[in-house]
């Protein structure tokens, strides 16, 4: 009589055991699929983050590229480093290039004045999984950086000598350049006249 309540009682343990277990496996393949989730939207950010960057960038060479072009009228100064009525190529090529390179591709690229946002969409879903929505979900991810300029200059006035141009300080004040017309081999870099960053 004991064995056979011994076998019963093992039968009886037998399928919670394999519900149990079923259970774990279930948990174990969902906190994959979340991980696996997670892991495309961090490609995606990253892809949003290097877009926006290279779009801003882009604008910023151009922006450098305009100011040596117009380095002997320091009247356009002003608009040319606050990006206020210049005309420059379309910088959101470049968001597309560094977007498809992330393995992802610009839904949005909205450049206005110094700041840009760019929105992407990863390529490839999660993948297949127990949580169905990650077969077929692709991640999105935002990102906006901005231009900031970096140098100051006094603006010429109406008597201010035709040959003379303003003194240049950029950084925090620890580099000017003392421009000469006549000489203009040293000139600074575009990353000396402006910062590119992430916006917070």
């Amino acid at each position: 009589m004991t064995g056979s309540r011994a076998r019963g009682d093992a039968g009886q343990v037998f399928p919670i055991y394999i519900t149990v277990v079923a259970g774990l496996l279930f948990l174990a393949f969902a906190y994959f699929a979340v991980g696996q989730a997670a892991v495309n939207r961090n490609g995606a950010q990253t892809a949003a983050d290097a877009a926006a960057l290279a779009a801003a960038q882009e604008t910023r060479d151009g922006l450098a590229d305009l100011w040596v072009e117009d380095v002997l009228d320091p009247a356009k100064w002003h608009d040319i480093f606050n990006g206020d009525g210049v005309r420059l190529a379309d910088p959101c090529w470049r968001a597309r290039e560094l977007a498809a390179q992330n393995d992802a591709t610009v839904n949005l690229c909205d450049p206005e004045g110094l700041r840009f946002l760019v929105t992407v969409q990863a390529n490839k879903t999660a993948g297949d999984s127990v949580i169905p929505a990650t077969s077929t979900t692709k991640a999105h991810a935002d990102a906006v950086a901005v231009i900031e300029p970096l140098c100051t200059f006094d603006t010429p006035g109406a008597d201010a000598e035709e040959d003379v141009l303003p003194k240049l300080t950029c950084g925090n004040g620890d580099r000017e350049w003392e421009l000469d017309p006549d000489d203009l081999s040293d000139l600074p870099k575009p990353e000396d006249l402006f910062d590119v960053h992430l916006a917070d």
